[in-house]
């Protein structure tokens, strides 16, 4: 078989387990906690988004992402991986005919660093520049791995016995490839990115609380200017507003998981002005508190269980 007939029969199959494992729109739950399946029939227009580390594998259909100024493709060819959560303008291709379907991975920080740690004996990993958010093409062996994974997740023995140890094959290829220095600086928590990377972690921890920028460069080592500088590099945008950004993506989550009104959502995120809220929300999401809720309502049926502060994101 030619390379690319064999390529293409890859996607196939890994669509056809995928469109099994996937049938209704928004997240599917697997047989694994930290996987989830995606699909959505329609395309989706520029939208704000925040996304946790992890693992984007798209079967079919297409994303982009926009952060700062570069754009990131994600599709049959490409994959994404997120080493520090980064707000970022997100759009999808898909089709009633050619739904969007993929898999999310949140990233196992565990697994991750116990790979890495195996793969520094055997191999230096040179220092990275500091990104947080990478695209890369796939090769055919990462695509044997997918079709393996997905084989095994649609029968449910195989998925708890063989899942995991299919996991780790997939992550190996991640951190083997050329964005495994990166995730190397985020996980390692050395060097400059290491060190933005604990602060944004923090941020994502106690943003409900009063956060100062000087003292998150404190903990840093840095002076404020420094942090500041740093932190815009690796997430393009300042601290304050990185923190802003969590959270309203955070009382966007409340309000559509737990009914909570506008009021009550700014109040829990950290806001102490019901008007300020509103009026940053209304800049960030382009519609009010209530509006965007209602949207999101209509667009997404949420699943039971409670949902991740990734759900909307990965829309």
């Amino acid at each position: 078989m030619e390379q690319a007939d064999y390529d293409d029969a890859l996607r196939r199959r890994m669509v056809a387990l995928l469109r099994r494992l996937a049938p209704k729109e928004g997240y599917n739950v697997s047989p694994l906690p930290d996987i989830r399946f995606l699909r959505s029939d329609r395309p989706l227009a520029r939208t704000p988004v925040l996304y946790d580390p992890g693992i984007v594998i798209v079967c079919q259909g297409r994303k982009r992402g926009t952060w700062g100024r570069r754009v990131y493709l994600y599709d049959s060819q490409h994959y994404l991986a997120v080493s520090v959560p980064v707000p970022f303008i997100m759009e999808t291709d898909a089709s009633a005919e050619e739904p969007l379907l993929a898999i999310y991975m949140h990233l196992d920080f565990n697994m991750a660093a116990d790979l890495l740690v195996q793969i520094n004996r055997r191999e230096t990993v040179l220092p990275a520049d500091p990104q947080s958010m990478l695209s890369t093409p796939m090769d055919r062996r990462f695509s044997e791995s997918v079709l393996r994974f997905l084989e095994a997740m649609a029968r449910p023995l195989e998925a708890e016995i063989l899942g995991p140890a299919l996991i780790r094959e997939i992550y190996y290829h991640v951190l083997s490839g050329e964005q495994g220095a990166v995730l190397h600086a985020a996980l390692s928590m050395q060097g400059r990115f290491g060190r933005i990377a604990k602060a944004i972690r923090r941020i994502h921890g106690e943003y409900q609380r009063h956060l100062d920028v000087a003292a998150l460069a404190a903990e840093a080592g840095m002076s404020v200017p420094t942090f500041h500088s740093h932190f815009k590099t690796i997430t393009q945008t300042s601290p304050m507003q990185y923190l802003k950004s969590v959270r309203l993506h955070q009382a966007r989550l409340l309000m559509v998981r737990n009914d909570l009104t506008a009021a009550s959502a700014g109040l829990a995120v950290g806001y102490e002005s019901a008007s300020q809220f509103s009026r940053e929300f209304r800049r960030l999401f382009g519609l009010s508190p209530k509006s965007e809720t209602r949207r999101l309502k209509a667009d997404f049926a949420l699943p039971a269980p409670p949902i991740d502060s990734d759900f909307i994101s990965s829309h």
